[in-house]
């Protein structure tokens, strides 16, 4: 019986090289500790870690998590343990596994973003940082960040000022032309950009008739933003030159393929890791089977293929 040849599943960032185009997405996975017992992490193309701020955040009074039709609302508010925790009580385990190191970072002021920025470019591990200028969810700075494309650029060169780890620029939605945004980012020196970030949703509880949320309003991840994330991404490829990484809503291999082939070179899964906690793995393989099916040897031969 012969054996099944396996696919090559490596891609590159510019950069950064990961074994295969799965990562986690930031917020969803923790700090990878937490889904070691699950998942083996050195299967994983990345791990995004849980978004890093200066000082440690308690993030937003409860409830601040919800099941939606279709998805989730969240409104965590960057609740982290801060980036000299990070390093110096997560990193050590994540070191132990071969696979590719993403701090996301944050901060209220152009000033946090740099210094956070400084601090994981010193760190042994860390090998790219994502900025989030994207999150819907906290009062200061997050989506305010990336709804106008000046702002957006000039907290790329901050950070970029910064480090020689490669920058990726995570993007919001909740914008009227996403397109513009990544423009802008790519001009300031971003090296990659990832998209989408939440879409700013609420709920409202009949009895009370009170929000959900103690925020009123959350971020909608899930199934249900998939579409939006997918026509977002294939939008910012055409406008850009640097490698693009797709998120919203990919809960199956077959959600990932959509991305990468309109022109993704890697994929996050965020919400999915709630529901299933191997659903990175189980994407992983599907996706070789998918190759392996249409006798493609490469999966970058797939990237870009939508034909439209």
């Amino acid at each position: 019986m012969k054996s099944k040849k396996t696919s090559q599943m490596a891609v590159n960032l510019g950069r950064l090289k990961l074994k295969n185009p799965v990562m986690t997405a930031s917020g969803t996975y923790g700090y990878g500790e937490e889904y070691a017992d699950y998942v083996d992490l050195n299967r994983l193309g990345a791990v995004v870690v849980k978004g890093l701020s200066l000082k440690p955040r308690v993030g937003n009074p409860p409830p601040r998590i919800m099941e939606t039709t279709g998805g989730m609302l969240n409104s965590v508010g960057l609740q982290n343990i801060g980036v000299d925790s990070f390093i110096e009580d997560k990193l050590p385990f994540l070191r132990k596994y071969e696979t590719a190191v993403i701090a996301n970072i944050y901060g209220e002021t152009y000033d946090e973003f740099r210094k956070v920025a400084k601090i994981l470019s010193m760190a042994k591990g860390v090998h790219a940082l994502e900025v989030n200028i994207s999150c819907p969810n906290v009062k200061c700075g997050g989506v305010a960040f990336g709804s106008d494309p000046k702002i957006a650029a000039r907290v790329t060169q901050t950070v970029k000022g910064e480090t020689s780890l490669p920058v990726i620029v995570k993007l919001t939605p909740n914008v009227t032309d996403v397109t513009v945004i990544a423009q802008a980012v790519e001009k300031a020196g971003a090296d990659a950009i990832s998209l989408i970030n939440t879409l700013t949703g609420m709920s409202v509880d009949l009895k009370t008739r009170e929000p959900h949320l103690k925020n009123i309003t959350g971020g909608l991840s899930g199934p249900a933003i998939k579409p939006v994330a997918l026509r977002m991404v294939w939008e910012v490829v055409k406008r850009v030159s640097i490698p693009v990484i797709g998120i919203g809503g990919i809960m199956t291999a077959e959600d990932a393929l959509e991305f990468l082939i309109v022109g993704a070179r890697a994929v996050q899964i965020g919400t999915a890791n709630f529901v299933n906690p191997q659903a990175t793995l189980e994407v992983i393989e599907g996706i070789q089977e998918y190759l392996a099916e249409n006798g493609i040897k490469d999966i970058n031969e797939i990237i870009g293929t939508f034909s439209a």
